[in-house]
Parts: C-alpha cells; structure tokens; sequence
C-alpha cells in the first residue's frame, strides 16, 4: 500500500501522489477509456470547470490564469490517461477490471507483480494538482488529457484542436528529470498476415517459453540490446528444424506493439521428441551462455504432452519460419545529425496465431518520413516473398526540432536556477503527442518534460518520489514566469 506519511512533503506535493493513488486504483489500460475519463470529467464538475468531452473520451479542461496572470498567454498542459497493461506471469488480475495495487519502496513507487502506469499517471496526477490548487500562480490553462497514446496517439489525433487557443504546451510524458525533450521520431504500426493451411497429426506436443526477459519500451530502450522474445523464439525453431522433423501447432509473444516483448510461447509436434529435446537441451545451453550478460533473468522451459492437434503442414511450418527468420528487427540506422541517436527502428512487439493466419505487428519509428516508408516497402517485400499481406495505421509524423522556443529557453533558466547547473536538451527515439499537436496547431511552442521512470512498459516500472517532487516544483517555477 502506498504509504506518503513518512515524507516531508507540503499539500500540493502532497496531492500529487493522492491524484495518482486514486489514478492507479481505475483500470486504464489502453483501449479501456471510460472509466478514466469519467474520473477527468467529475473532476471538472467537482471544481466547475468548463470542460469538452470528445467522442474518442479526450478531454479539455479550462482554468483561468491566477490574479495577475489572467491576461497571459494561455498554455497547454498535457498528458494521457491510458497505460500499456503488463503483468508477471504468476499475477492475477484483470486489466479490465481491476485497479493497481501500488507501494512505496524507498525512493520509489512500485505496482505488485504490473506495470505501473507512471506513464503517464503522474502527468495527469501534476495536472489535477495545479487545477485544483488556490495558491498556485499560473497563466491560463488548456489541460488536455488524451487517450489510447500508447497504441498509435489515437486519442491526440482525433482531438478537435480548432478548440484551442493556446501557443505554448509543455508534455509531461518523458522520464528523465535532467532531459528536456524538443524533438521526437514519428511512427506507424504495421501488420504482416501470413495465411496457412492445416493437418492434422498425432505425436509429441511440446511447448516451449521464453520467460524472464528485461522487454521494455520499444524507443527509448532500442539501442539497449534488450532481447526480443519474438525473435528469439524464431531463432529456437529455426534452429531446431535444421535438425529436426516437427510441424508448428502455434506462436504467440507480447501483447503491445510498443513494448519489446519479454516473453514468447510456441507449440510445436513431433514423432521424434528425443531428437528434438537433446538439440533444444544443447541449444538452450548455448543461448544462456551467450545471453547471459545481457539478459539475467532468461528463461527457456519446455513441456512435453502426446496427444493429436491441427497443426500447419509441412510448407505452411517452412513459410512461416522464413518470414520470422528474415524480417528486420531493432535498429536500422544511427542518426548522422545527432550522435548516439537511433534514427529508424522496428520492433515485433506482437507475434499471433489465429485460426487461419499468423500475424506479426510491428511498431515502425524513425526521425525522417522517407526512411519510415523505406522500412515499410521492405516490410512490404518480404511479405511477398511468402505470401503474406501487409497493413500500415495509426501514422504520426515526427516533432521536429523548433530553433526559436522561448518556451524551451525559459524551462532551461528555471531548471538552472533550482539546480545549479543546465539541463540536458535531447531528441528521442520514441513517439510523443507533441508530433501530433505540433502538427495540427500553427507555431506551437512545445517541450516535454517528467520525472525519473525506469522500466517503463514492463513489471519492474518505478516512479522517483523525489524527482516527482523535484519535477512538479519546476514546472510551478516555470507556470509563474509565464
């Protein structure tokens, strides 16, 4: 249980952390808006604020500016309410349904065996402590909350922006509170379905996992050499059929595009279980000894039952095992303007089987629209290769770098001031709403800003204590120079 009591902490930082408990307590997982958003709205009327409530469950809020502020320029404040919903394999709970059961280990707020949603919670939980405060002096607010960021900027991208008055914006969706972000890599999902076709066959079923694996998020974690599962997986059977005689049953690995998947499933059916069992024992000891330094925790189990199954015939198997084994993965190219920045990316996030079809989703980034579409007419051209169709949604355009932000010069000064030192100006390999808004507002002025996060998108996410403090402490500092 969360437990502030122990900390010196005034009211409004305070509310904060009573904003996200009560946050993380409403399922919001993302393509599960309405409760969240019902909590926006009350939150409006609780305080009688003008409010928009949109049909995609975004909503604006209004507040004037405080007494001598009321004339200044407005600003946006933003941030959305959706999580990605990941859980450890022996925790039980129903993302539909079911709030987060969060605690405070030292510095740090954890959620019990799930993901936090720290991302982008606190966001929210800084914007409702602002709003609702009496003694904090701001300029004119637009907070906007979105929906569903986290599987395409859907919600950004359907908000209605004509609304809106405000040329400045501040996002409070990064996770370092020594970054300030001015730039950020576009993006698009993209589906390749390979179709096949079944038999029926009697023998040894063999499901092997991939467990234990670090994952995390599909940008900003890129360039960390965290292993794929879906790959990984790949990588087993292909190995295995080299050797080996077995047909595929099923693949299965994630459940977010954006998110590297840290575990993979397959079942596979053989007439020769001793043979692939000695090859998966020797093989699996050479993966470990090989992944071992990167990835600690990697798991590679396996169990054995005899029964029949409908499994893919022998070329469907063939088919499928080329298409994993050649589509691209990780990071493409290293930008030439930016020096340690990935430029372009994939990631396999989602790999499924459904009854007639295998489908692998993948979450395309990268800072320049042309090397985007060149990765997706590759994308396009294995697919081909082995009869599979391929679907592109949920586009966004990359946030380019602004030269004139007096928004971006004021945050620097005030972080100097509270720190003593400057602040650290990046671009990310990773998809921020401000590319959507930046795209749809004329002569916006954005940053995006947050606290200290670590293993965002996995079960091991944490949220500073004190960078939170520190962060929302800054972002007052900066409201009252407006």
């Amino acid at each position: 249980m969360l437990d502030l009591k122990t900390l010196d902490l005034n009211n409004n930082q305070n509310k904060v952390f009573e904003y996200f408990k009560e946050i993380c307590a409403i399922p919001h997982g993302s393509g599960n808006m309405e409760k969240i958003a019902d909590y926006c709205k009350n939150f409006a009327q609780k305080h009688s604020f003008q409010y928009i409530r949109d049909n995609s469950n975004n909503l604006v809020i209004f507040k004037n500016g405080t007494l001598g502020l009321e004339n200044a320029q407005p600003i946006i404040l933003q941030g959305h309410i959706d999580m990605v919903c990941q859980c450890e394999s022996d925790t039980v709970i129903d993302f539909e349904k079911d709030g987060l059961e969060i605690y405070n280990e030292g510095d740090f707020i954890k959620a019990k065996g799930t993901t936090l949603g720290g991302d982008n919670g606190i966001a929210v939980a800084y914007i409702m402590t602002i709003l609702s405060s009496t003694d904090i002096p701001h300029p004119p607010i637009e907070a906007i909350f979105t929906t569903d960021e986290e599987i395409g900027l859907l919600g950004a991208n359907a908000l209605d922006t004509s609304i809106l008055k405000a040329k400045k914006m501040i996002n409070l969706d990064s996770e370092s509170d020594d970054i300030l972000t001015v730039s950020c890599a576009g993006g698009q999902d993209t589906v390749l379905k390979l179709p096949f076709t079944t038999q029926e066959k009697s023998g040894a079923v063999i499901t092997l996992t991939i467990d234990g694996l670090l994952g995390g998020h599909s940008g900003v974690e890129i360039n960390k050499g965290r292993v794929n599962a879906n790959i990984l997986m790949a990588r087993i059977l292909n190995h295995l059929l080299c050797t080996c005689e077995f047909n595929i049953v099923s693949v299965n690995g994630g459940t977010k595009l954006n998110a590297i998947p840290s575990s993979s499933t397959a079942q596979i059916i053989t007439n020769n279980q001793s043979a692939v069992i000695e090859e998966l024992n020797n093989y699996r000891n050479t993966l470990y000894a090989e992944l071992k330094s990167r990835e600690n925790d990697i798991s590679i189990d396996y169990k054995v039952d005899n029964y029949t199954a409908l499994c893919l015939d022998d070329n469907s198997t063939t088919n499928l095992l080329n298409l994993l084994n050649i589509v691209p993965n990780g990071i493409m190219e290293m930008s030439a303007e930016i020096e340690g920045l990935v430029e372009t990316s994939l990631n396999l996030g989602v790999l499924k089987t459904n009854q007639n079809t295998v489908s692998l989703a993948f979450a395309l980034r990268s800072s320049k629209k042309s090397a985007m579409k060149y990765l997706e007419n590759r994308l396009i051209s294995v697919a081909k290769t082995v009869g599979a169709t391929c679907d592109v949604s949920g586009y966004y355009p990359p946030w380019e770098y602004n030269e004139n932000s007096p928004l971006r010069e004021i945050y620097k000064k005030c972080y100097k001031e509270q720190n003593g030192c400057d602040i650290k100006v990046e671009a990310i390999h990773a998809g921020l709403e401000c590319a959507v808004f930046s795209s749809t507002i004329k002569d916006l002025d954005c940053i995006s800003v947050g606290p200290n996060m670590f293993d965002v998108h996995t079960p091991k996410e944490k949220l500073s204590i004190s960078s939170a403090v520190k962060t929302f402490n800054l972002l007052l500092k900066v409201l009252s120079e407006l």
